[in-house]
């Protein structure tokens, strides 16, 4: 069945690439503000344009190239086109860098690393997994670099990585490039987790699908829920669709979820439909059900979407059937990989799994530094193209 029920993030919300990147930073009572801009993005108390700094500064900023208090225009739009708002990214990376130096500098590499040192560095896998956050990286570097840096891209997010593998090649102030360290490698590290663990469900769901009999239900997708990082859902659903996986609502606003709360306030599963329909009649509902018993009264007021709710591989199966493609469905609850192709081959449309995003651990990613030579004589072979692979390289 084919339902009105979002199934991707460009069906939820405004396109990312809407964003006025030329506004970024610009407050509401600036009068170079759009009016769609957003109010408080962009820049931080560390962003070199000053506007974001106190005692006026922002009234001398606004006659500044607004670019210049922004992520490079290149980067911008590769976060766009990856279903990424790039204000929201700068300003995560803000955050991430300003939680860290704590209105201070980095003493270590302050009192070890001279001014003036440049120095090349590798961010490389440790273990096999798949990539996700590479822009967003470049986005934390491209806060912190206070010169322009040269960045070689080795993979693309989504890619399956190896233990040893190099992803992404950075050459920029050696100051610079160890205070980003961290938090580039937080973020990097936690969305490849994500992905990775992502792709172990979709590439079960798959082997589920090829096993099955033709006339057998194979279109069953992993996709995860709102049990998110506070501040980083956006990053964590992007990481989602790196694995393989798809995203389910990303606010409270943009669909309905009447679940087992919603229906003790509202007397019952078919009068929370009813109320939610009455009010907001444009809007996607999906409603959970704990019982077979109560997917009749709600198809009968036509829901988008079921959520069967901690259902055997057996009960799905019978609610399948029950259904019979008048609604969409989703599993969730009791679900793990060891399970997965069971309930997948039941029929239904979807897996929710929270543990994408709660609970996957982090892709171990590090961060290594090029002995000088070393850099040298590599820099010398790859710029011929001869590593293989992707092989990009771009100047910030």
């Amino acid at each position: 069945m084919t339902s009105s029920f979002p199934e991707s993030p460009e069906e939820r919300r405004p396109q990312p690439v809407d964003v006025p990147l030329l506004q970024i930073g610009a407050s509401a009572s600036s009068p170079s503000a759009s009016p769609s801009a957003p109010s408080g993005g962009g820049c931080g108390d560390s962003c070199g344009c000053g506007a974001g700094g106190a005692d006026g500064a922002a009234d001398d900023a606004w006659d500044l190239d607004p670019l210049d208090c922004g992520l490079d225009p290149d980067l911008a739009r590769l976060l766009a086109d990856a279903g990424l708002d790039p204000v929201q990214v700068e300003d995560i990376a803000h955050l991430a860098i300003e939680e860290d130096l704590d209105h201070g500098v980095d003493v270590t590499t302050v009192a070890t690393v001279p001014e003036h040192a440049v120095s090349t560095g590798d961010f490389t896998a440790r273990q096999d997994g798949v990539a996700a956050g590479l822009h967003i990286a470049e986005a934390v570097l491209s806060v912190v670099c206070t010169d322009e840096f040269e960045v070689e891209r080795h993979v693309e997010d989504g890619e399956r990585v190896s233990a040893g593998q190099r992803l992404l090649t950075v050459r920029t102030r050696t100051r610079d490039l160890l205070t980003a360290e961290r938090s580039a490698l937080n973020l990097l590290c936690r969305l490849s987790g994500i992905a990775t663990v992502t792709r172990r469900w979709a590439d079960e769901l798959s082997r589920a699908a090829s096993a099955a009999d033709s006339g057998t239900h194979a279109g069953t997708l992993v996709r995860d829920t709102r049990k998110t990082t506070p501040g980083l859902r956006a990053l964590e659903k992007y990481a989602v669709r790196c694995g393989g996986g798809t995203n389910h609502r990303f606010s409270l606003s943009d669909a309905a979820l009447i679940k087992d709360n919603h229906v003790l306030a509202a007397g019952g599963v078919a009068e929370a439909f009813r109320l939610v329909r009455a009010e907001f009649p444009g809007v996607p509902i999906e409603v959970e059900v704990d019982r077979l018993d109560q997917i009749e009264p709600v198809l009968a007021e036509g829901a988008d979407l079921i959520l069967l709710d901690n259902f055997t591989p057996d009960e799905t199966a019978a609610a399948v059937a029950l259904v019979a493609g008048r609604a969409q469905l989703e599993s969730s609850g009791r679900l793990s990989l060891e399970n997965a192709a069971r309930y997948a081959a039941t029929g239904v449309d979807f897996l929710a799994v929270g543990a994408l995003t709660h609970s996957s651990p982090i892709l171990d990613i590090g961060l290594d530094l090029r002995a000088a030579d070393d850099a040298d004589a590599t820099d010398a072979t790859e710029t011929t193209g001869a590593t293989g692979g992707h092989h990009e390289e771009t100047d910030y």
